[in-house]
């Protein structure tokens, strides 16, 4: 089927992306996956490249689009090579919007030339240890200073990505106490330098997949945040948070299609080479109707995910909606990954093998962003149930 999402523009990024990975990071990807993270200085290579600056404004040295589409392509990019960009998507599709959403013009100077450039890593920290996906249950506080020159902020987060190379992290804290109508009132949001007295990386965490991106504990003594680091208002954070889900959650569905492609993509290039019994492994019938309706799986998943792009530029995409891509989007992918690793038999198993690591790498999708029970919750609220 023709898709119509994407324009000359975007094959042409696309093009350009393509013999990056090739020449950048597919030879050395192993080195990256044995480290458990991207080098740092790979992120200045982005920043060069002009990823980081896709969606910001031109006079803080990005590109000034408004457009998801290229990031699109970069998710479609790095499944089709098998390979991930560290850390950095956080930086993009989590941290920036609430800069171009929170941020004051003072603090759009300050942050995003250097966001733009790959100078100033960014990632978000919300979950806290106990918490998960209660956020209105987060224990990090950050109360004013007597003078009102700064927060002092103190608590602990876990599962952050990019935890270990940010050099600037959205802080989730209460500024204020929940109140009894409301738990949720009296979240803040902080735009806090990981150079700060009292700020701490801990444990990189050692996860079943997404290898190559560094995923960190943060802890918080006391350190002291200027006040002109707060992001938005006072105790409105939870609100922000809601606001940006709706993205962040296409991209996680976006994703998990493109994981889905790749997978048929390995399974057939394998049983195409792959020799049983005298003939190649694409030769038997069983074979051939796994990837057909592998295949069937993946053109439903691109119609979703292709809708909720465009609904998504145009302003458009409701809570619900991007539900829905993220629970389909998901568990199709869960389904066709696991589908073609059999297809590869024993050397499915071995993380030499591009589906081995996608196998591990997908599994993640339909826990965070929200898990696919919080989905089917959201969408069965719409549905009026």
């Amino acid at each position: 089927m023709r898709r119509t999402v994407f324009n000359e523009d975007h094959e042409a990024f696309r093009e350009t992306l393509r013999a990056f990975i090739e020449a950048e990071v597919v030879p050395v990807y192993d080195e990256w996956f044995a480290a458990g993270q991207a080098p740092r200085d790979f992120y200045y290579k982005l920043g060069d490249l002009g990823i980081f600056g896709i969606n910001v404004p031109e006079e803080f040295g990005g590109a000034g689009l408004d457009s998801h589409k290229f990031e699109a392509v970069l998710y479609e990019e790095t499944a089709r090579a098998g390979v991930q960009f560290g850390g950095s998507g956080v930086h993009v599709l989590l941290a920036l919007p609430y800069i171009k959403m929170l941020a004051t013009d003072e603090q759009k100077k300050r942050y995003l030339p250097k966001f733009v450039t790959g100078e100033e890593m960014w990632a978000i920290a919300m979950t806290e240890p106990g918490t998960g996906s209660d956020l209105a249950g987060m224990k990090s506080t950050a109360k004013l200073s007597e003078d009102g020159t700064h927060y002092v902020l103190n608590g602990a987060k876990t599962f952050i990505t990019g935890g270990v190379h940010a050099d600037r992290v959205i802080v989730c804290a209460r500024t204020s106490a929940p109140t009894a109508e409301d738990r949720r009132h009296g979240i803040s949001l902080f735009a806090v330098d990981t150079k700060s007295e009292g700020y701490s990386v801990g444990r990189k965490l050692d996860k079943l997949g997404l290898k190559t991106s560094d995923t960190a504990e943060l802890a918080f003594v006391d350190v002291k945040v200027p006040v002109e680091d707060l992001l938005g208002e006072e105790n409105k954070g939870f609100y922000y948070l809601g606001h940006n889900l709706a993205s962040e959650r296409w991209g996680i569905a976006f994703g998990a299609y493109a994981q889905a492609k790749a997978a048929v993509r390995f399974a057939k290039q394998y049983v195409q080479e792959r020799t049983v019994f005298g003939k190649p492994v694409a030769h038997f019938q069983n074979t051939k109707f796994e990837l057909a309706a592998c295949q069937a799986e993946v053109d439903a998943a691109e119609a979703v995910a292709d809708r909720a792009t465009e609904a998504l530029d145009a302003g458009e995409l409701t809570p619900a909606e991007a539900a829905s891509a993220k629970l389909f989007c998901t568990e199709v992918a869960h389904r066709v990954i696991d589908r073609c690793l059999q297809l590869h038999g024993g050397y499915g198993y071995m993380n030499e093998y591009p589906i081995a690591r996608l196998y591990a790498d997908n599994r993640v999708n339909r826990i965070y962003g929200g898990t696919s029970e919080i989905m089917k919750t959201i969408i069965a609220k719409d549905m009026g149930l």
